[in-house]
């Protein structure tokens, strides 16, 4: 089986796949830059409903707790922006909503040895 190929059918081929990489490459760079805006966004939002001692404390908790502190972030965004919480939240506030939803989501773990 022999492939007779142009110079012209290679160099449009070399062409279609440039220009496909270059706009999946425009199409990245447009996806991460609105995500850097949502999230400069979400972080100034948090200034906003949290003391500086309960937003560093909700930063540790994203280092060791990624998905507990983006819930709590989330959660803390909207009741904010619907009026349904005072503001600011402080560090002894943010600590009880903390615990509430780590009771909520640890499991625990009962290991049985049975001897023979």
């Amino acid at each position: 089986m022999s492939y007779d190929i142009s110079d012209e059918e290679l160099e449009e081929i070399k062409r279609r796949k440039l220009l496909e990489y270059q706009r999946r490459l425009a199409e990245e760079e447009r996806r991460r830059q609105l995500e850097k805006e949502l999230e400069a966004r979400k972080r100034a939002l948090l200034r906003r409903i949290l003391t500086p001692k309960a937003l560093e404390r909700l930063y540790n908790v994203k280092l060791i707790r990624p998905d507990i502190a983006s819930y709590v972030e989330d959660q803390l965004i909207a009741l904010a922006q619907s009026g349904r919480i005072s503001l600011p939240i402080d560090d002894d506030t943010l600590k009880r909503i903390l615990v509430e939803i780590y009771s909520q989501t640890r499991r625990d773990f009962k290991i049985r040895i049975k001897e023979k």
